[in-house]
């Protein structure tokens, strides 16, 4: 079970949360996988995804595929307790392009639309691209939750309430509490 770390409430009353933990356990409306171009499933955040949701997710991603970088699409979750996994292609990072920043924001707004027009009331965010893909961790939590942050206040009545990260490791989660702490103050979890 993913431990709370932080809860934010937005003047919409929708929340914006960290949990340290598995997201491939996580028992809400949608995960997202940190995915790349040709979803192919192989290691990381995917790997496990497939791993635990089975082979149905990998079949699915096949008819969906290419997914341009900075862009997300959606497949039937299998076995896992979500019952979406929304296959976010955030960028493999290279310091040179000025344009990570807004392709890792972009994935992150992708994946909230797909849950939004859909209807979804809870999604789980993985750290987009900071692990094989090299996105500094501190300027990913950064854009992902100033994206999160951004669409409770473009869309306070959408049917999307519950909006977290999910992270196992934690030197990632201690990345993301700073920022949530710098950004909001005080805890509001509890």
């Amino acid at each position: 079970m993913a431990e709370l770390k932080y809860r934010y409430t937005a003047p919409s009353g929708q929340t914006i949360s960290l949990f340290q933990g598995d997201l491939t356990e996580e028992d809400v409306d949608a995960i997202v996988n940190a995915a790349n171009e040709r979803l192919q499933h192989g290691g990381g955040v995917a790997g496990a995804i497939v791993a635990r949701g089975g082979r149905v997710i990998q079949e699915e991603s096949n008819r969906v595929a290419p997914v341009p970088t900075g862009k997300a699409a959606i497949t039937g979750a299998g076995n896992l307790k979500a019952r979406w996994v929304i296959h976010a292609v955030g960028p493999v990072y290279r310091a040179d392009d000025p344009r990570m920043d807004e392709l890792l924001r972009s994935a992150a707004w992708s994946s909230l639309m797909l849950a939004h027009e859909r209807g979804l009331k809870s999604i789980a965010f993985p750290a987009i691209s900071s692990g094989i893909f090299g996105f500094p961790k501190k300027p990913c939590a950064a854009i992902l939750i100033s994206a999160a942050l951004d669409f409770t206040v473009q869309y306070p009545d959408s049917t999307l309430r519950d909006i977290r990260f999910t992270i196992i490791d934690s030197p990632t989660v201690d990345v993301f509490l700073q920022e949530f702490k710098e950004r909001f103050g005080v805890d509001q979890s509890g």
